[in-house]
């Protein structure tokens, strides 16, 4: 899997969402539409004061000589051929002439200074964000995959700020980012990519590519940079998953292949379909969620909780509802249950992949 030298290399930005602001051109519309009003305003003072003007050539002054003068006199090029003469007319070049050429002149350097101010703005901005960023959630790829991922991590309570999204296409982060969340604009089998969405501090990763080998990459780079976070990756093909574990993936999701089942599951049970449906699907009907064991539960047996325990995580050990080894439950436990959707966040203490079990009668 290695890089050709003739590749393609996206280059990388990082991009923070921002408020709405007017497009370029609408902009540069505006502040000519000023700049043509302090024209105009010009050359009305100039014309009707035109008797206290000397023009050189002929002695008088005439509409074109007044749009000629507030011209070169607006953008200080003041070529001397026409000057006020009469204490009126300088008196008026003092007060009203010479604060409209500065009001000018801030117009058209305007732009410039909008440019830097932005750009000072924004590395602040950048700067702030990579200080306080902390065990938060990279995400590769903001497909449909990537999305869904995205919509039930935010269902579960965990915020914007603490998601980062890559992808190698900056029509997708600019849509990111008008949803409000950040995104890195570049290959994310690069590690300086990764670095740019601060993986290294990051919690979890989440691997939604669209090919199998980009995953592959992915999850080999982000291992590398972070050992400790879990990695969640997606692939299309079931003989992928070995390769992606050995990678450094924790957890695999053949997609197809679930897909497929899923299809396979509402052609024999429709019923059975809509209920497997319904668990996927994030915040609406049952929820598959796991939280920990309460100390109520301790000592007891897997089927007299309130929840519906479908599995039993002991260590690294993932025990069956109907595993004799699973009961009785321990306080260290974690109980991964079936619960009716609810659209609360979590209670303090809790992360995004826990729920505390339902109240007792």
């Amino acid at each position: 899997m290695a890089r050709r030298a003739d590749e393609h290399v996206v280059p990388t930005r990082v991009l923070l969402p921002r408020r709405a602001v007017a497009g370029p051109a609408r902009q540069v519309a505006k502040r000519l539409l000023m700049a043509l009003l302090v024209l105009a305003a010009t050359v009305l003072i100039v014309w009707t004061d035109r008797g206290g003007y000397h023009d050189a050539a002929d002695g008088k002054v005439d509409l074109l000589d007044a749009v000629y003068y507030a011209t070169v006199t607006l953008s200080t090029t003041g070529y001397g051929d026409i000057t006020p003469y009469s204490d009126g007319a300088r008196l008026t070049n003092v007060v009203l002439v010479t604060p409209l050429r500065v009001l000018f002149l801030i117009i058209l350097v305007g732009t410039t200074l909008e440019v830097l101010t932005e750009r000072t703005r924004e590395d602040f901005r950048l700067k702030r964000w990579r200080t306080s960023l902390r065990d938060h959630t990279v995400v590769v790829g903001f497909g449909t995959k990537g999305r869904s991922a995205i919509q039930t991590l935010c269902a579960t309570g965990l915020k914007k700020e603490q998601i980062v999204i890559v992808d190698p296409a900056t029509k997708v982060i600019e849509i990111a980012n008008a949803e409000g969340f950040v995104g890195v604009v570049g290959d994310a089998t690069r590690s300086e990519v990764l670095l740019r969405a601060e993986l290294q501090k990051a919690r979890q990763i989440i691997i939604a590519t669209q090919r199998d080998d980009t995953a592959v990459l992915v999850a080999l780079t982000a291992r590398q940079l972070n050992r400790g976070a879990k990695i969640v990756a997606a692939v299309r093909e079931e003989e992928n998953a070995p390769l992606l574990r050995q990678s450094g993936a924790d957890a695999v999701i053949t997609s197809a292949s679930a897909a497929g089942r899923l299809l396979g599951l509402s052609v024999l049970s429709p019923s059975a379909g809509t209920v497997m449906e319904d668990l996927i699907q994030q915040g609406s009907g049952l929820d598959l969620v796991e939280r920990p064991v309460i100390k109520a539960e301790v000592g007891k047996n897997v089927r007299e909780t309130d929840d519906l325990v479908v599995s039993v995580l002991r260590g690294h050990r993932l025990l069956g509802y109907d595993d004799p080894a699973a009961s009785p439950l321990q306080l260290t436990d974690r109980l991964i249950t079936i619960v009716r959707a609810s659209n609360e966040p979590p209670q303090d203490g809790a992360t995004p992949s826990m729920r505390t079990p339902r109240p007792r009668d």
